[in-house]
């Protein structure tokens, strides 16, 4: 498995796609990992170069002692573009992988042509929340946050089905300092004023059933960015890649091509 070592930490990516095409960047959401995007992949122009990879202590890459800080995860996004020399990229960002997406288009706008965002906003729940999930899955691991997490991410009826209780027993298999780690970097995070000044090509997407970052919060982190486009998805929850691909990948796919992206 492909992986990157860098003097203070180790990410695991996938590189798919052609090789030689623009490329795409995706960033997952807290308490997954880069198969999130599994269903969505597969339905993308393969002539793009795909590049996804697990966030620090999510998944199969290091886990450093938490908390870590948002602007650690932007640098890690950073370095693995720089890495792999990918330039003039969209970069596809869920829920804290979105706000990785906002900050490293104001950092580094030589890496970033277009944003995607999806279920993500420039500022997620309070302090105060987090350190309450932080304080659970310290004390009774992330199986006490599963079933609510759950509710939030997904509408009923994909909760109950085989492919919902997979990411029900993956959430579990996560490790809990990554979990409390990332949780402590979105409660720290607060982009509107950064967010406010980007104005490069953005979709924002939300699912109409997502209990994380629901669409009134969606729509205005994209209003933030001048000539963005939203976009709801009808039925789907936090994780639109996974409970309904296509339409996710429809939409990803219209922007990339009205980019010239594709």
């Amino acid at each position: 498995m492909p992986e990157i070592e860098f003097a203070d930490l180790r990410l695991h990516y996938r590189d798919e796609g052609t090789a030689t095409g623009a490329p795409v960047v995706f960033a997952h959401a807290l308490g997954s990992d880069l198969r999130i995007w599994d269903n969505l992949i597969p339905l993308l122009p393969q002539e793009l170069r795909l590049v996804r990879y697990d966030l620090r202590g999510h998944g199969l890459s290091e886990v450093p002692e938490p908390p870590y800080a948002m602007g650690a995860l932007i640098r890690d996004a950073e370095r693995l573009m720089d890495a792999l020399s990918l330039r003039d990229a969209v970069f596809v960002g869920c829920s804290i992988g979105g706000m990785i997406a906002q900050g490293i288009a104001v950092k580094r706008l030589d890496l970033i042509r277009a944003l995607v965002l999806c279920d993500t906003a420039a500022k997620i729940g309070t302090a105060e929340l987090w350190q309450d999930r932080i304080d659970q899955v310290r004390s009774y691991g992330l199986e006490s946050l599963a079933d609510p997490t759950m509710k939030r991410w997904f509408p009923p009826a994909f909760r109950a089905s085989p492919e919902g209780q997979i990411w029900r027993e993956r959430f579990i298999e996560g490790n809990p300092d990554g979990y409390a780690g990332g949780a402590a970097a979105i409660a720290g995070t607060d982009f509107y004023s950064t967010t406010a000044r980007l104005t490069l090509p953005t979709l924002a997407i939300v699912g109409s059933e997502d209990g994380s970052t629901p669409p009134d919060l969606v729509r205005e982190t994209a209003g933030l960015i001048k000539g963005s486009r939203f976009e709801i998805i009808r039925g789907a929850g936090h994780v639109p890649s996974i409970d309904k691909p296509a339409e996710t990948a429809a939409l990803i796919t219209a922007f990339l091509k009205s980019i010239g992206h594709v």
